[in-house]
């Protein structure tokens, strides 16, 4: 999937890789709920504790969380930095893709006729 995002950027590439996975996806949409510590994700989920550790230390190599110690306890929140990524990347896709429609509706003639959508039923 990281070859999807076709850049070469690879902060970029971490990001969509990330995404790739259903378990990381999950951290990210509890997480959107609030800062939580790296056991009550774990309870929410159906992985063990040390798996949603190593899914949260690629979720944060890609910038998408963030952690804070607080005592013995690591609470992970989500950081802006991962999710933008994701945005210019979406936007430039989607904004050149929008540009060459429009192009290409300005430059295409309606050659229907004016009835509907150009077709003509056959009288019985």
């Amino acid at each position: 999937m990281a070859e999807a995002a076709g850049s070469g950027n690879p902060a970029e590439a971490q990001v969509f890789e990330a995404l790739g996975d259903a378990n990381r996806r999950e951290i990210l949409r509890i997480l959107s709920g609030g800062d939580k510590p790296v056991q009550e994700i774990a309870d929410a989920m159906t992985i063990s504790r040390p798996a949603v550790s190593r899914h949260l230390r690629l979720l944060k190599d890609a910038g998408m969380v963030a952690e804070e110690a607080q005592g013995t306890r690591r609470v992970y929140h989500l950081q802006e930095r991962g999710i933008e990524a994701v945005r210019e990347y979406l936007e430039r896709v989607w904004g050149e893709a929008a540009g060459r429609f429009r192009l290409l509706a300005e430059n295409t003639r309606d050659d229907t006729g004016g009835g509907r959508g150009g077709r003509e039923t056959p009288a019985s």
